[in-house]
């Protein structure tokens, strides 16, 4: 596709310098970027490359001042880094408006259902009463499980699994390799030592404008439902026991752990490799630490945990100050006990 810099300063609302019939056909990082392409400059670190980049158009801030001559056209808006990330979902929504149809060879029983513009790949299993809604792709190799029920313009990447009689909402993202609803870890002590499996009978609900990264296994509720609440955003490699509910607009990044039953209010952030304990519950607006463990309820909204096992962050580093000094603290309490 090809498109003018006076077209794409419309589409984010900015405003150009130098030539606006200029074209670009791709994109390109500012570094890198080759005539024809189109790169943006947000962070300051990589404003040298404004100078010399090969890029026939660039977004940047309002606020930048040239210190140098550029041979680029700019587009300026108040914040490039969103502008640019407008740009690219809008780009991305017409390369997958040309996505339609019905590929072959594909499994759809007979009462399933899916409306317009949708797209479902081949080898993509459709399983009794399942409802897909308009406008919704379904790449290849997907399960949908019975009554499962996907809403509007929902993208569902290849190879991902939706067990029996889970729900996924409006403008939802699920990248490859995703398992959703598996059972949930549930074995009952015997008296002989073995383990007895606890049927899960629930099922998960994600709700709308949420993104699941690839290779995530999300849990099916014991009875009721494990929830994802609206906004929730996941990295990749994220595993969710069953009857964890996430709070509207929560953040996980990679290889986050939460255990059952588990509690998480709103628009709180996650880090890499954080484990939480089941039973537990998360205020709103909590901040913890990458690879921090949390053993315990965070009743006070907007607090930053970090440690393992995690505490207030403030606290946590002037702990770990006397921590560092425990060895030169110990060879002070050593030569004391000689002398005594």
């Amino acid at each position: 596709m090809t498109f003018s810099a006076l077209q794409i300063a419309a589409l984010i609302n900015g405003k150009t310098e130098g030539n606006a019939n200029i074209s670009v056909t791709s994109f390109g990082k500012i570094e890198e970027a080759e005539d024809g392409q189109l790169a943006f400059l947000a962070n300051p670190k990589y404003e040298e490359y404004l100078y010399s980049t090969k890029a026939s158009v660039i977004i940047i801030n309002d606020a930048l001042e040239l210190k140098q001559p550029v041979t680029a056209t700019l587009i300026r808006v108040p914040d490039a880094y969103s502008a640019f990330a407008k740009l690219l979902s809008t780009y991305q929504q017409m390369m997958q408006q040309q996505l339609n149809g019905v590929q072959q060879p594909v499994y759809i029983s007979s009462s399933a259902s899916y409306g317009q513009n949708v797209f479902i790949g081949a080898f993509a299993y459709l399983g009794d009463n399942v409802k897909v809604g308009n406008n919704t792709k379904i790449y290849p190799n997907v399960y949908l499980g019975n009554n499962v029920k996907i809403g509007d313009n929902s993208i569902i990447h290849p190879g991902v699994k939706i067990y029996h009689d889970c729900v996924i909402g409006n403008n939802v993202i699920i990248h490859a390799g995703t398992v959703i609803g598996s059972d949930g870890f549930g074995f009952a002590p015997q008296a002989d030592g073995s383990f007895k499996k606890v049927p899960q009978i629930g099922n998960v609900i994600v709700e709308d404008n949420v993104e699941i990264g690839a290779n995530c296994a999300i849990d099916r509720a014991t009875l009721g439902s494990t929830i994802l609440r609206q906004g929730v955003k996941f990295d990749s490699l994220i595993h969710l026991a069953h009857n964890v509910e996430l709070g509207e607009n929560t953040y996980l990044a990679a290889c986050a752990v939460i255990a059952g039953s588990t509690k998480i209010g709103k628009n709180c952030m996650f880090s890499g490799q954080v484990g939480i304990v089941g039973h537990v519950e998360i205020a709103d607006n909590t901040t913890i630490t990458a690879q921090s463990g949390i053993s315990k309820s965070i009743t006070k909204p907007g607090e930053v945990h970090m440690g393992s096992p995690a505490f207030e962050a403030s606290k946590y580093r002037k702990a770990f100050i006397h921590f560092r000094n425990l060895d030169s603290l110990a060879q002070r309490v050593t030569a004391l006990e000689k002398k005594s």
